[in-house]
């Protein structure tokens, strides 16, 4: 998947606390749909999901020609972590993370 990214939404985010990085984590791990809205004429995706440090965030994003942009992103509620364990189960996420610590054992 290609994101957009300019200054704007990468400053944006970053007063957030959070980097490109984690952004993109946030979507490509497995986030949980949490409603689509309707804002400045287009449709945003409100998502809620792991980065692979395991910091749940909250973003935001719309298509933009066949690039995904991230309007927003910030940490997740504890509520909103919780509800996403809820849907994707505890299990689901233990899972992933024993594969991560497998494939990158401490030293």
């Amino acid at each position: 998947m290609t994101f957009d990214w300019d200054k704007g939404n990468l400053e944006h985010i970053a007063e957030h606390g959070i980097t490109r990085a984690e952004a993109e984590e946030a979507v490509d791990n497995d986030p949980l749909d949490l409603e689509v809205q309707m804002a400045a004429g287009e449709e945003r995706i409100l998502q809620v999901g792991p980065t692979r440090a395991g910091r749940m965030l909250m973003v935001a994003t719309t298509w933009r020609e066949e690039k995904l942009r991230v309007v927003t992103a910030f940490p997740a509620s504890p509520g909103f972590r919780e509800h996403y364990l809820r849907q994707k189960g505890a299990r689901h996420v233990k899972e992933r993370d024993d594969k991560r610590r497998s494939r990158h054992p401490q030293v």
